[in-house]
């Protein structure tokens, strides 16, 4: 298991929801200490701290523990799903709106 990558994940995932280390670490009941030593890479961990942390991330195992994570269709939907799980409806409308001016404005298209 690639744990640097791992640790990577956790983090990418962990800033996306703007937690602090410390914050994320008492969520899921580690120490700060361990949850930066997870996310250098430099320490491995349970099977029951990996579903607390992708638990609290709103994430999949699979997605964290991927070598690669394909840019198919179905992916990327997923991927959106996972990011806006648990997130209140205000919140995805939001993001709707966001990648409708993305989009429209990304090389003259429209949508």
């Amino acid at each position: 298991m690639d744990y640097k990558r791992l640790g990577e994940r956790i983090r990418e995932e962990r800033k996306r929801l703007n937690l602090t280390q410390a914050a994320l670490a008492e969520a899921v009941d580690i120490s700060d200490t361990y949850m930066g030593a997870i996310e250098r890479g430099e320490r491995s961990l349970t099977l029951d701290t990996l579903v607390r942390l992708v638990t609290r991330l709103g994430v999949t195992i699979d997605y964290m523990l991927a070598n690669h994570v394909p840019d198919s269709d179905p992916n990327i939907l997923a991927q959106f799903k996972q990011i806006t799980d648990g997130q209140p409806l205000e919140r995805k409308q939001l993001a709707i709106k966001v990648l409708r001016t993305i989009f429209s404005h990304d090389e003259g298209g429209g949508v």
